[in-house]
């Protein structure tokens, strides 16, 4: 990052008033009579209704547009465990988003804490104030055991976005890049370099599109994760390979997908030369890919290639996915988000990048076009079709799913 950069970004988060995001009125506070109906008395008359009936908290508050946004900053980005303070400006970015992208009102919260157990307390004992949960930037294995208790605690969604939203961008993508290289997702074999909590969603997640799990190969820091190591927790042990092969150039040697969820320049141009015929390869370290896509194209003209940048095509980006995810749960009261529209998430993102992109679209990506192939498998985030089209899958799914405590509004978002 530039000197530059960094003062740019200073400036943006400090300039005109610290921080992105406030708090604005919905009803209007300007009068004596405005303020009897905002407060005392007249705030009485919803408090005996959502007495006699919770459900009408829905009706007069804003909870059923409302999702917090909740760390223990244990894991910030790629800068590891600073500390709940310093995660502030990144779950300030996150309600932006909630905003920005789907009219959800979004609140961000900071946990300081001594245990998992005092998190999940802490969490679950709020929970109701709220219309969904998004968790993130808490380390592995810490935030599966988190978001397990918390699925099974709280009435209304939970959703780790560092696991489950990077899983269905990436599958959304990778079910595309597979299908432009002519190859299907069942027969291919895949290779993972990290095993983090971002790393197994994936996995699981084209698992359940019909990847194959003993065609994975996962690797950690020790190399890769097989049946006879002994130092491996129960999620990684999920994806213990039962082979000879240690290395990554081991396993890459005829592999067909490459997912990288660790750290820079990790593949090198050897090990991507063994990799099989039109390959896919999808190097997701921030900032830096595991291999930059310069040199990835440099030594395999094959190849179809995403990052997590959005100075490269194919940027694997939550953003394409979570804001929308949440505006589908909450508008029919899922109380879980749950596989089936996890998966509905993914098929909607892959079949609007099929789709003509309109001008605005491509202007505003900084493009003379974009259509589907190898540098476009993925919809732009700026792409106001996201919002429909992912909204209405994810809430059609949770009714179908028998997790909808309401149906579907008429016309919804048909405008």
């Amino acid at each position: 990052m530039s000197e530059d950069f960094r003062q740019q970004a200073l400036h943006y988060h400090a300039y005109p008033v610290p921080g992105k995001t406030a708090i604005s009125l919905t009803k209007p506070a300007d009068t004596v009579e405005d303020l009897a109906l905002a407060y005392s008395p007249g705030v009485a008359e919803p408090v005996r209704e959502i007495a006699q009936n919770a459900e009408n908290v829905y009706k007069y508050t804003g909870k059923g547009n409302m999702v917090a946004v909740i760390t223990n900053g244990t894991a910030i980005l790629g800068l590891g465990n600073l500390g709940p303070l310093a995660s502030k400006p990144v779950m300030e970015g996150k309600s932006l988003l909630f905003k920005r992208f789907a009219g959800l009102d979004s609140i961000d919260i900071e946990v300081k804490h001594r245990t998992i157990d005092e998190f999940v307390d802490t969490v679950a004992n709020i929970a109701d104030t709220f219309g969904g949960i998004n968790l993130e930037d808490i380390k592995a294995p810490d935030c599966f055991e988190i978001e397990k208790r918390l699925i099974e605690r709280c009435a209304i969604p939970v959703f780790h976005d560092d696991q489950h939203g990077t899983a269905i961008v990436t599958a959304a993508g990778m079910l595309n890049a597979l299908e432009i290289q002519g190859k299907n997702v069942s027969e291919s074999v895949i290779v993972c370099l990290g095993a983090g909590a971002a790393a197994v969603a994936c996995m699981e997640l084209l698992i359940k599109c019909g990847a194959q799990r003993e065609k994975i190969y996962m690797l950690d820091r020790k190399g890769v994760i097989h049946t006879r190591r002994d130092d491996i927790n129960e999620y990684k042990q999920l994806f213990a390979n039962n082979t000879d092969k240690r290395t990554l150039e081991d396993v890459i040697e005829g592999a067909d997908i490459f997912v990288g969820v660790s750290g820079p320049n990790l593949l090198t141009p050897e090990a991507l030369k063994l990799m099989a015929d039109k390959p896919v390869v999808f190097a997701c370290s921030n900032p830096d890919p595991e291999i930059k896509p310069e040199l990835a194209h440099a030594v395999r003209d094959d190849l179809v290639m995403g990052t997590g940048r959005s100075d490269y095509p194919n940027q694997v980006n939550n953003v394409i996915c979570f804001p929308f995810i949440f505006r589908g749960a909450l508008d029919v009261r899922a109380s879980v988000i749950n596989d089936e529209m996890k998966l509905a998430a993914v098929h909607a993102i892959r079949e609007l990048a099929k789709e003509p992109v309109p001008a605005e679209v491509v202007k505003a990506a900084g493009a003379d076009k974009l259509e589907f192939g190898a540098d476009y498998i993925i919809p732009k985030p700026m792409d106001s079709r996201l919002l429909p089209r992912v909204a209405k899958a994810v809430a059609q799914a949770a009714i179908d799913s028998g997790v909808a405590q309401i149906e579907m509004p008429v016309g919804y978002m048909e405008n």
